[in-house]
């Protein structure tokens, strides 16, 4: 997918009914969602959406004002790849006899990946990272068989500013 892609986090009120009404929203538009990730922040009345849309959909203004205009909706950011920190976690199981079994726990090493099940003839690895990180690993895993293979969809966050100036500025407010 690389960068053609939009970031959307919307901030909503932890109620019922609220991932239906946005999903709903999205579907009426005909917009094609890559990835939906729902979870609660720092404050458990609020729960952030990550929604990951095809740029080709590119009016997100009309379904932006759309999602401002339902009740719990508290606030929209889009965040472009590139002014975002996005990650995903897989796991996904591998077919890995006793001789393939080496080959593919090392793969698991240079990925930073985790060996999460083991049974006798397949193992079950988990590995977070950015999307494209994801993507290569399982191209690799590929030729052991994949049995399963299951991603969470992407999480974001916008990238920290380190301009110094902003850094100068805050130290002198703070002492």
């Amino acid at each position: 997918m690389g960068d053609q892609h939009h970031i959307l986090s919307v901030l909503v009120e932890n109620k019922p009914g609220v991932l239906s009404r946005v999903a709903g929203l999205f579907s009426r538009r005909g917009f094609n969602i890559f990835s939906l990730a729902v979870s609660p922040t720092e404050d458990d009345r609020v729960s952030r959406m990550t929604i990951v849309v095809d740029v080709a959909s590119t009016p997100l203004e009309q379904i932006t004002k759309q999602l401002n205009k339902l009740i719990p909706v508290i606030k929209i950011v889009e965040l472009a790849p590139s002014d975002a920190v996005e990650r995903e976690l897989m796991l996904v199981t591998v077919k890995a006899a006793a001789e393939s079994r080496g080959h593919a726990t090392e793969l698991a090493s240079i990925f930073e990946a985790k060996i999460s099940d083991v049974g006798h003839d397949a193992l079950t690895i988990m590995v977070a990272g950015d999307p494209d990180k994801l993507d290569a690993l399982t191209d690799l895993l590929e030729p052991f068989g994949i049995v399963e293979l299951q991603r969470t969809g992407r999480i974001a966050l916008p990238r920290l500013v380190r301009e110094a100036s902003t850094l100068h500025a805050v130290k002198n407010q703070t002492g």
